[in-house]
């Protein structure tokens, strides 16, 4: 394990106490050395004191305002729902802090192509919970990629399918259903694998898509209620990558048994498959990558090498050590002048690829991206 050798802990300041927001954000928090979590603001004041407690949070603030203008304040964490993260995030520029926002950005490209500019502008450094790309096991693969274990590439293979997002949803997961949100299976599970995915392998350069619906009415499972929606289930995407590899992805929500994650990757040289029982990651549901060079060998099991692992030790799931990596990623960042955590560019970059993915499926047609 690397520790960065942070001289203060950096101050931070969280807004919106949800589910993933308690999960994840604020036990990495309280687990990583480099951060003082200094106050907590949610609109349910009772949530926020209760995290306060949990995790001895310095203050409940009364206002998004009165956190904003808190002299004590080094990072603010955006983690209210997506709807609400531009005028959120807006104003935590507008304040001159440093901000984080959970993905997705925002419900629209020009929405994230305007905070964007408005953070370039005032000179604050973002960052977007794009995290699966710093997870250990897809660093690794990345540097197998970039050192030639499989030599040139010659195709990128991806199916990602999970239990979530069925027709039967919980109150919870209301907020998913309209389209106008930008919260589907697609939108969200389809942001993070296809930037992990991307980060190893490298960006397509065409791609071609279908994004289907097939849970035209979504039921809320306390209440009855049906929700008449259009957002996508699933996402097949055929692309080509830089040189003359072949790119498939297959991501599909509301899977009922047997979902997890498998990629394989094929090269002149040799193989590559990185496979997970789980699309989200529980205690002990960790990658792991087999690999075999020449013709017709067995892929073998490679080890994730210790180096790449930089987080304290604990019994956190693998989906919130995933977290960890870029709350570390970005600690370090600040300490070093470097910008390795993902920022508001490449929530962008992936809020256009998405919206292709969309565009060639209703213009049945490819898209240079």
């Amino acid at each position: 394990m690397i520790q960065t050798q942070q001289k203060a802990p950096l101050r931070v300041g969280v807004i919106g106490v949800g589910n993933w927001a308690r999960h994840g954000h604020l036990r990495v928090l309280d687990l990583l050395p480099q951060y003082a979590l200094q106050a907590v603001y949610s609109h349910r004041r009772e949530a926020a004191e209760a995290a306060a407690r949990e995790y001895r949070i310095g203050r409940v603030a009364r206002s998004i305002d009165e956190l904003l203008h808190s002299d004590d304040i080094d990072l603010v964490v955006v983690l209210n729902t997506a709807p609400q993260h531009v005028e959120t995030v807006k104003r935590v520029i507008e304040a001159g802090k440093n901000v984080y926002c959970e993905w997705p950005l925002t419900t629209t490209l020009a929405q994230s192509e305007e905070l964007l500019r408005l953070a370039s502008e005032r000179g604050v450094r973002h960052v977007v919970g794009l995290q699966r790309r710093l997870a250990p096991h897809n660093r690794y693969v990345r540097d197998l990629v970039r050192d030639g274990f499989v030599g040139e590439l010659r195709s990128v293979r991806m199916h990602v399918s999970m239990n979530y997002f069925q027709a039967m949803r919980s109150g919870a997961l209301q907020w998913t259903v309209p389209p106008e949100n930008f919260s589907s299976v697609v939108s969200i599970y389809g942001g993070h694998f296809l930037d992990m995915l991307f980060a190893a392998a490298g960006w397509p350069v065409s791609i071609a898509a279908l994004t289907p619906n097939q849970f035209p009415m979504v039921t809320i499972k306390e209440t009855g209620a049906l929700m008449p929606t259009s957002t996508p289930d699933q996402l097949v995407l055929a692309g080509m990558l830089g040189g003359a590899a072949v790119l498939s992805v297959h991501i599909e929500g509301g899977k009922r048994n047997g979902s997890g994650v498998q990629i394989d990757i094929t090269g002149t040289e040799g193989d590559l498959r990185v496979t997970n029982v789980s699309a989200f990651g529980d205690a002990g549901d960790d990658y792991e990558i087999h690999g075999a060079h020449g013709d017709k060998e067995p892929l073998i099991r490679l080890a994730v090498p210790e180096r790449y692992h930089r987080v304290p030790a604990s019994s956190l799931p693998s989906s919130v050590l995933e977290l960890a990596e870029l709350y570390w990623a970005y600690a370090h960042d600040v300490e070093q002048g470097t910008r390795t955590a993902p920022s508001f560019a490449d929530a962008v970059r992936m809020h256009r690829l998405i919206d292709d993915a969309q565009a060639s499926y209703a213009a049945r047609r490819f898209i240079v991206v």
